[in-house]
């Protein structure tokens, strides 16, 4: 099965590194520009897969810049770290740590990162909420960039409410609902290193609401929580790609709509489901008609879409590349959706 990043390792890259050049100044500016990006702490700078150098990829995170090769070559991006990494230190003068991740690099430390100077930044504020940051942690930067909106809608929505948000990883999103007043939050996730930080989020966070992590397979927790008769307000599922336990399968290209379903039964009547599926090759128009076929009972409807940042999506002015298949409806591969279930029971979260 291909992955998110392997349709554009074929893709030609940039000329010379003076076209690179050209490209990182063009997109920084367009960020400069951008009123919605005035407060963010935690941005693209640069996505090369649609602004011109498929592969690659430059954060930045607090004070610490993060760039990111997703070249199989592992050294076919050198000389391009060297231009980004002299270029945006110029440009951003507040940046005093630099990252380096090589995505295909057999050695977890390269593919972690490495770091080549300064101390990377540990927290990061967002719409006044604190996260707790490790940018070596994993392969990933433990915070994702492209559910930025998705938090502000938790915070906005959640009141009240009790949340269970499945495959939290750094719980970012269980933290949003936090901020947003919750009455409970409980984060799941296959590893209690990535939960960990979760945690530490919480306690970057002055809330009253109760936060609880609960590390373990997804397919054991759903069923237990069933068991006992639990029933949430809000029920978040944002799977990874692909995963394997010994209890089932992840695959967003194959069974999304049967985790769909194992988790469905939890939300209350009236309560929300929030279901993200990120995979690159599956079109917007398919993930769609899945969610439609789902409302055709008459027990979910399809309230909103929620975009993904044009940090993340590039500008008109700066995009050369598209996705491999149409995303509309959506705007990104990573396909955001708001839906709220009834229940014939009519049973409610308590």
């Amino acid at each position: 099965m291909k992955t998110n990043h392997e349709f554009y390792q074929s893709q030609a890259n940039v000329s010379s590194l003076k076209e690179a050049l050209a490209l990182f100044k063009a997109c920084l500016h367009a960020r400069q520009q951008d009123p919605m990006l005035a407060q963010i702490q935690a941005l693209r700078l640069f996505n090369g897969f649609y602004e011109g150098i498929p592969g690659f990829v430059v954060d930045k995170f607090g004070k610490t810049l993060l760039l990111k090769s997703f070249d199989r070559d592992i050294n076919a991006h050198d000389s391009l770290i060297e231009t980004a990494n002299a270029f945006y230190k110029t440009q951003l003068p507040d940046i005093d740590c630099v990252i380096v991740k090589k995505r295909h690099a057999k050695q977890i430390h390269l593919r972690q990162g490495t770091l080549l100077e300064g101390e990377p930044t540990q927290t990061i504020t967002e719409n006044d909420v604190h996260y707790a940051l490790d940018l070596q942690l994993n392969q990933d930067d433990s915070f994702y960039l492209d559910t930025r909106y998705l938090r502000t809608w938790l915070m906005q929505n959640m009141r009240g409410k009790t949340v269970l948000n499945t495959f939290a990883y750094t719980g970012a999103l269980g933290i949003a609902a936090l901020a947003g007043g919750t009455k409970e939050v409980f984060q799941t996730d296959l590893s209690q290193k990535f939960l960990s930080l979760a945690q530490k989020s919480a306690l970057l966070n002055p809330y009253s609401g109760k936060h609880k992590t609960l590390a373990g397979d997804y397919f054991k927790q759903m069923a237990r929580f069933k068991s006992e008769g639990k029933l949430f307000d809000c029920v978040i599922i944002d799977p990874p790609l692909f995963s394997k336990t010994t209890s089932g399968e992840v695959n967003l290209l194959k069974n999304w709509l049967s985790l769909v379903n194992k988790a469905r039964p939890l939300v209350g009547h009236d309560g929300w489901l929030i279901l993200i599926n990120n995979a690159l090759f599956l079109s917007g128009e398919a993930l769609e008609a899945q969610i439609q076929e789902m409302c055709a009972s008459g027990y979910l409807d399809h309230l909103e879409i929620i975009d993904v940042p044009t940090d993340i999506t590039g500008y008109p002015a700066t995009v050369h590349n598209h996705p491999p298949v149409a995303t509309t409806p959506y705007n990104h591969p990573t396909k955001i959706n708001i839906t709220r279930v009834r229940r014939k029971d009519g049973k409610r979260a308590s």
